[in-house]
Order: C-alpha cells, then sequence, then structure tokens
C-alpha cells in the first residue's frame, strides 16, 4: 500500500506491465521459462501469478510464483523492500506459513528495471515469490475457533520478529506511512474525498478522540515490528475434513509484507480485529475471539486494552478515507480498493452508536471466557 507521503504521484506511480513484459522480466531477471501469466488484484504494485515450465532434469522444485513490481515511489526505496524480503525468509525459517523468495540471476533479492515510458525512465523494483495455495479468509465462514487462531498468529507474528536483526532495519521506522495507527492525524488531509455526510462526521470525532486518548498513552505501548496488515485477503487457510465430516481450516498462507513498520502490539490485534469483522455476519463479536488468541500468547496491559476499540475504530477510518481517496486517483481499480467499504463503513457506524463500553463488554468478556476453557 502506499506511503502518504505523496499521495498525488501515486496516480502514476502504479506499474502498468502488460502480460509479456512481466514474462520477459521473469525470464531475463530470473532464468525462468513461463508457461502462463495473469494479473492479481493489487492496491498500488502490480502482482502477476507465474507459472514456469519445468525443465526435465531439474528437482522438483515449485512452478508456481508471484511476480511483485513495485510502484515508482516504493521502488525509490530499495533498502525497505530488501528489509522486508529478509522478515518474509526470516519467519520462513521459523515455521511461519510465508513465501520463499526467489534469487535473481546475480543472486539478489531484488532487481530494478528501468523502462521507458516514452516521456521518461521509470525504474520498479521487481521480485519473485513462491506461489502460496489456500482460499483468501473472506472467501469461506470464519468460525470463533478460526478467529482464536488468527489472533494467536498475530501475536507470534510480532513475537518472532522481536528476535530479527539486519543491518537495514532503522528503514522500518516510517514516519509519514499513513498506513501506520499512529499516523491517523494525517487522514485530515484526505477527508475531503468523503463529501459532507455522517460517515465524514464519524471520521472527524475518531481522529479528534485519537489525538486525545491514543497520542497522550503511545509512551505506554509495548513497541515491535508490525506486519500491519492482517486482513482477510493476506491470510490463507486450507480446509481439512473433521471427524464429523464438517471442514477446518488452516492456515496455509500470510502475505503482503508491504504494509510493515514499527509499531505497538495492541496495534497489531486492532489491525487484526478490524478486517476480521469485514465478512462477518456478527461482526461486534468478532473482537474476543481475536484478542483471546492474541493474548494467549501476549496479554495487553490495561493501558492498550482501553485504547483497543479507539484503535480498531481508527483502522476502519484509515482503510475507508484512503480508499475512497485512491479511488478519485485510480478509478480503473475501483473493484479492488473499495472491498472493505462495502461492509466497512456499517460496521464502523454499529461500533460508533455502541459505544466504547457496551463493545468492550462483549470483547472482554469473550476472552474472559477462553480462560474458563468455555468459548462464548
Amino acid at each position: 500500500m502506499s506511503s502518504g507521503d505523496d499521495e498525488q504521484s501515486q496516480a502514476l506511480a502504479k506499474p502498468t506491465f502488460t502480460e509479456v513484459q512481466a514474462s520477459a522480466v521473469v525470464e531475463s531477471v530470473f532464468g525462468l521459462k513461463v508457461s502462463k501469466i495473469q494479473p492479481l488484484p493489487s492496491y498500488d504494485d502490480q502482482n502477476f501469478h507465474v507459472h514456469i515450465s519445468k525443465i526435465k532434469d531439474t528437482t522438483d522444485g515449485p512452478i508456481e510464483y508471484v511476480l511483485k513490481i513495485s510502484n515508482t515511489e516504493a521502488s525509490k526505496n530499495p533498502d525497505l523492500i530488501e528489509v522486508q524480503n529478509h522478515i518474509i525468509m526470516f519467519l520462513k525459517a521459523a515455521g511461519f506459513p510465508t513465501a520463499s523468495v526467489c534469487r535473481t540471476k546475480g543472486d539478489n533479492t531484488t532487481s530494478l528495471m528501468s523502462v521507458d515510458s516514452g516521456t521518461e525512465i521509470k525504474s520498479y523494483l521487481v521480485r519473485l515469490l513462491t506461489y502460496l495455495p489456500g482460499k483468501p479468509i473472506a472467501k469461506i465462514p470464519v468460525s470463533s475457533q478460526l478467529l482464536y487462531e488468527i489472533g494467536r498468529l498475530a501475536a507470534k507474528l510480532d513475537k518472532a520478529l522481536e528476535k530479527f536483526h539486519h543491518p537495514k532495519l532503522s528503514n522500518l521506522h516510517r514516519e509519514n506511512f499513513i498506513w501506520n495507527l499512529k499516523n491517523i492525524p494525517l487522514l485530515e488531509k484526505y477527508v475531503d474525498a468523503l463529501g459532507q455526510n455522517r460517515n465524514r462526521e464519524i471520521v472527524e470525532q475518531v481522529i479528534q478522540l485519537f489525538k486525545k486518548e491514543v497520542m497522550t498513552k503511545l509512551s505506554h505501548f509495548r513497541e515491535c515490528i508490525n506486519h500491519g496488515d492482517l486482513n482477510d485477503h493476506n491470510i490463507l487457510v486450507e480446509s481439512s475434513k473433521s471427524a464429523f465430516g464438517d471442514a477446518v481450516y488452516q492456515v496455509s498462507g500470510i502475505l503482503d509484507f508491504g504494509d510493515m513498520s514499527y509499531g505497538y502490539y495492541v496495534f497489531e490485534v486492532a489491525i487484526t480485529i478490524m478486517y476480521m469483522m469485514i465478512e462477518s455476519k456478527n461482526p461486534i463479536q468478532v473482537g474476543g475471539h481475536v484478542l483471546a488468541g492474541f493474548e494467549s500468547i501476549i496479554p495487553l496491559t490495561a493501558v492498550e486494552r482501553s485504547a483497543l476499540f479507539l484503535l480498531v475504530c481508527s483502522r476502519f477510518c484509515q482503510s475507508l478515507v484512503m480508499a475512497t481517496y485512491s479511488c478519485q486517483l485510480h478509478p480503473e481499480n475501483k473493484e479492488y480498493l473499495m472491498i472493505t467499504a462495502k461492509t466497512g463503513w456499517k460496521h464502523l457506524q454499529q461500533m460508533f452508536d455502541m459505544g466504547q463500553k457496551a463493545v468492550e463488554e462483549i470483547w472482554f468478556e469473550t476472552a474472559k471466557s477462553y480462560e474458563s476453557g468455555i468459548s462464548l
């Protein structure tokens, strides 16, 4: 997702590689023969699902990959993308279901491609990851048990990254990154995209409450590296049959590390709760199950818990405002950009109408029920 530092340039920054050009990149940079290639949906980068031809005398390796072409703005910071690649490799080695990062012919994890657009030379960072099997969470009915497991996964991810070291790690301190939850006040630049309506009133109230009640508490939150985008399209699952014959889902893939930055444990759980609410028929119930899973690994402090409601509302605002704004820049990508908006505004309004105390009561009671072994 985009940095927000210079949003207007993002209108021109998204790559527009054809399938033929993308195939040529895979073959020239990574030395693999493409048999089939298809575009994948994306925010402001470009992704392709790549099938490669097997060479008879090679060992059994993967035959499906994802080619990721970063937009021109992101491509100006290769160190950040290098750190993301090394985090993906670190998590894979630690047993997480992340992709493998493929090396270029020159044994690097990325390559900078220069393309003559006719009026200027544009540079794009390209990389190749193995394709992960599974369905996105958005496509299945999500049980309370799976929500609990996703909460555990979010916490395990942040916990594992405490041990990650890299000489360029400081690149994850992304000060004006629009998708870091601490930067909610930056949304003020984009609220005009909403027009004048109740949605805008709620967003403006959330921003003011955030300044008053969250900004003053940040120093009390425990810092960590956040994935920052564990949404219902970035977590993949595969099913197996239970003893009773019904489908049981396990997480089979974690995608898209492009929003990683330094944040706080409570940010990760808030972001995860918000995205798990999107597809739910009972969205207010979701938070307690995710929270219980998260707290089975990393219990939140009282001050972190007290900010959770507002942080979930804040992530709704980030996602909904930036989707509306980005639609004005990329109307051709409206269907993908507005996925969250289909139910997001309704969920945010419901949370706001119920109020913090009522929502927290549901979340915290549900989370507590796991301690006694009886989940609600």
